[in-house]
């Protein structure tokens, strides 16, 4: 449970990492709209019958949507390196993670509910920019996971020896 819980709470971390670099990259112009957007505003779409929340509150939405994505995946990565505390593989399995995160989403999914071309057909800036994104999102998960579970072992012996 620790690590689940662990994981939904670097998650949330990691997906602030993530957006702060998609947000750049919207900045320079390389990603246009940012996906959780693009993709929360094709779910109301589809799924407002009448008045359409207003553009706040789509982006509230978006933002939401993302972040509670981020955590569930960070919750899903905790339980799947169940007790690895090493940081270096940790962290090197949080990039594998999150490159398969983004191959699932951007091509898989995604295009799947025809909400975004894969990635295949993307604009090269918006490919760049997520394949990125979705690398800071996967090492800082991994780094974090493990040190959380480090800390976690420091404490427990710092314990034993103050209670012998």
């Amino acid at each position: 449970m620790r690590d689940l819980v662990s994981g939904a709470r670097v998650g949330l971390v990691a997906t602030g990492a993530m957006s702060l670099l998609m947000l750049a990259g919207r900045r320079l112009g390389l990603i246009g709209a940012l996906p959780p957007q693009t993709i929360t505003e094709r779910a109301v779409q589809e799924l407002a019958a009448g008045d359409r929340p207003s553009r706040d509150d789509r982006q509230l939405l978006a933002g939401f949507v993302h972040f509670t994505l981020g955590a569930g995946a960070g919750a899903f990565f905790g339980l799947l390196t169940a007790g690895l505390r090493n940081l270096r593989i940790s962290t090197g399995l949080g990039i594998a993670y999150g490159t398969v995160v983004y191959l699932l989403s951007y091509m898989g999914w995604i295009p799947a509910l025809n909400i975004m071309p894969p990635a295949s057909r993307d604009r090269p800036g918006r490919v760049a920019t997520m394949v990125g994104a979705h690398w800071v999102y996967g090492a800082l998960l991994g780094l974090l996971v493990a040190l959380a579970r480090r800390r976690r072992m420091l404490e427990k012996q710092a314990r034993r020896r103050f209670a012998t």
